[in-house]
């Protein structure tokens, strides 16, 4: 059965899969960042960080604390990144992605954040939008 895009069964599941692989953890060896991310949805945003210390990633539903970055989307912003429709950087030059913080340390990570978009797409999803 699919998970729920953006439950916290997906952010476990995601975060396991880039943890256990060696050219995730060689991409974020010796970063440091606190990522926010809000989804806005008809029900309202949605908020799940990620948090990346010297080769290990955590991730949650919810707020960040003092995150480095915080990237703003829509729902069919995040599924088209998710199931790599929809490049990171096309998005933020379309003004789908937008970004409030250290776009230096979001640039430094592009090799990893590309990874976390490859994992995503290859995970069985329910990307059906929540009706609260």
């Amino acid at each position: 059965m699919a998970m729920k895009f953006l439950s916290q069964e997906w952010a476990d599941t995601l975060t396991g899969t880039l943890n256990d692989s060696d050219d995730f953890r060689k991409a974020v060896a010796g970063q440091n960042a606190t990522l926010q991310q809000v989804i806005t949805t008809a029900d309202g945003p949605v908020r799940y960080w990620m948090r990346i210390v010297d080769g290990t990633l955590s991730m949650g539903i919810g707020d960040a604390e003092l995150p480095d970055a915080t990237i703003t989307e829509s729902y069919d912003t995040a599924v088209a990144l998710a199931k790599r429709e929809l490049s990171p950087v096309t998005g933020f030059m379309m003004g789908r992605i937008k970004v409030d913080g250290n776009m230096g340390l979001l640039l430094g990570l592009q090799g990893a954040l590309g990874q976390l978009a490859d994992a995503m797409s290859a995970m069985d999803v329910d990307y059906s939008a929540s009706s609260g």
